[in-house]
């Protein structure tokens, strides 16, 4: 073990025995561990210092604004007078998440058809 280790863990430990991390939040149950497999190693402290901060690639933060539109369109009637412009507001995220290579089919329920097709199949 390397010197800065055995520094780290009798810190760790006389913190422990002190009770300094007695009444943490989330104390006794079990770590959510996020799976960052996908992530190259050398980048995986950035993404979850990203994550962590909130910040969303923009290609995500489009997805989820289409579909908070998607649902907004479903709940405004077509005469409404913002109907138009979230209806303009989606086609331009639409067509954004398109330009970065992503599908949109999960904006028009193709996918849960497809999905409920291909189960029923066979």
């Amino acid at each position: 073990m390397w010197l800065i280790d055995q520094w780290a863990e009798r810190h760790i430990e006389e913190a422990r025995q002190r009770g300094d991390f007695d009444n943490l939040p989330g104390a006794g149950k079990p770590l959510t561990l996020d799976d960052d497999s996908h992530v190259p190693a050398d980048l995986r402290a950035g993404y979850r210092l990203l994550k962590n901060a909130g910040y969303l690639p923009p290609e995500l933060e489009a997805r989820k604004e289409a579909l908070a539109i998607v649902d907004l369109l479903k709940a405004v009637h077509e005469k409404h007078p913002d109907y138009p412009a979230l209806n303009k507001r989606l086609t331009l995220l639409e067509l954004r998440l398109k330009q970065a290579g992503l599908s949109t089919d999960f904006l028009h329920g193709k996918y849960s058809i497809k999905l409920i097709k291909r189960m029923t199949e066979g």
